[in-house]
């Protein structure tokens, strides 16, 4: 199933939009375990390939230009970024996978530390893995769900970019994910389909995320 095949309650679409319309505040970028900020309160995680729109993403749920910030070479940005809203949830920006302009000690030494707190957050609800429309899943986004199912840890598939694909190119890429998801025990079975650039999915993205709480 996917987020538009499925009708999200009034109240539930206004309680997104009012938790994104509040105070957000950037806490902390962290590279190592040791930094990581307490583990107080509910806190949902964005994934996804380098260039997948994730800082594009965020930016639009919070109708903000600059709050997540893209780097400019894909890979660079090696730090988990967290967020909080009105003090109430954390939202965390992971580094980008699956591509980096930078050596592979570095990439390794990172890739393990976004490994190593996605397994051990206690207070992480959810991770929200972005999936370029475009690309569709590929191996080394397997490769993540994989980890995840590991973990025991809930994910949510969102496709990026949803408004570049026509109507056939998107539901052959909506019919993978969904045999994809079908061998992954930990993934949710709805599919969230969205657009930072024309505000595609945003209300249901908001909406899921605020029933988390």
């Amino acid at each position: 199933m996917t987020s538009d095949e499925y009708e999200y309650p009034a109240l539930q679409i206004e309680d997104g939009r009012k938790l994104f319309a509040s105070e957000v505040n950037f806490v902390k970028g962290v590279v190592n375990m040791q930094g990581l900020p307490p583990a107080d309160r509910p806190e949902i995680a964005f994934a996804g390939r380098s260039n997948v729109g994730k800082s594009s993403l965020i930016n639009a749920l919070f109708n903000r230009k600059q709050l997540a910030r893209a780097s400019g070479q894909p890979g660079r940005t090696q730090e988990i970024n967290f967020f909080t809203i009105l003090e109430a949830l954390y939202v965390v920006d992971l580094p980008g996978y699956g591509f980096a302009k930078a050596p592979k000690a570095v990439v390794d030494k990172w890739t393990n530390f976004t490994q190593t707190y996605l397994r051990g957050r206690t207070n992480l609800q959810r991770v929200f893995l972005l999936i370029d429309s475009r690309r569709g899943v590929g191996d080394v986004d397997r490769g993540i769900m994989k980890v995840l199912d590991r973990a025991a840890l809930n994910y949510q598939i969102v496709l990026t970019k949803a408004d570049k694909l026509k109507k056939s190119e998107l539901d052959k890429v909506i019919d993978d994910a969904v045999v994809a998801i079908k061998k992954n025990p930990a993934a949710h079975p709805r599919i969230m389909l969205t657009s930072a650039e024309k505000n595609i999915g945003l209300p249901e993205l908001k909406a899921e995320i605020v029933a988390l709480l």
